[in-house]
């Protein structure tokens, strides 16, 4: 594999989403750490903004300078920089690209069996099961949820 030369594997073609994605570690089977290279258009997201329950994630800027939001705030990242995301609300993350060229970076993550993702943007939640086969894939909106002590 080489990163300057990306086989693209996932194409996200959502309005405001525009996004390719080769997804490293899955090419050597990988069982506990995600490792993928992202390349997103000028004027797109490469995800919504979210935050993991159980998977930490770290990016390296490989070319360009994207934005980065979190709870703190918005900033511009540097080629080569890296930024870490715990888990929880502390860790909630979105890269966007607001250049004129393509920007890139690489996403590593451990990976869990099961994982819950929530994006507060719109109020949703997924749950995740074997992420690589993605036997369960379920979202929900968080307003349709019940407090677990209320009953159903």
């Amino acid at each position: 594999m080489n990163i300057n030369q990306p086989d693209w594997d996932q194409r996200r073609e959502h309005d405001g989403f525009r996004a390719l994605r080769a997804k490293l570690a899955d090419r050597e089977d990988s069982e506990h750490t995600g490792l993928s290279l992202w390349e997103v258009e000028p004027g797109q997201k490469a995800y919504p903004y979210h935050w993991h329950v159980g998977e930490e994630e770290w990016i390296v800027v490989t070319v360009g300078a994207p934005t980065l939001r979190t709870p703190e705030g918005t900033r511009t990242l540097a080629e080569g920089e890296i930024v870490f995301f715990p888990t929880g609300e502390q860790g909630a993350h979105q890269l966007i690209n607001e250049t004129e060229e393509p920007m890139r970076f690489l996403s590593f993550s451990n990976l869990v069996a099961a994982e819950a993702c929530f994006y507060p943007d719109s109020g949703k939640v997924g749950l995740f099961e074997d992420r690589r086969g993605g036997t369960v894939r379920e979202i929900f909106r968080t307003a349709d949820t019940v407090d677990y002590y209320e009953g159903e």
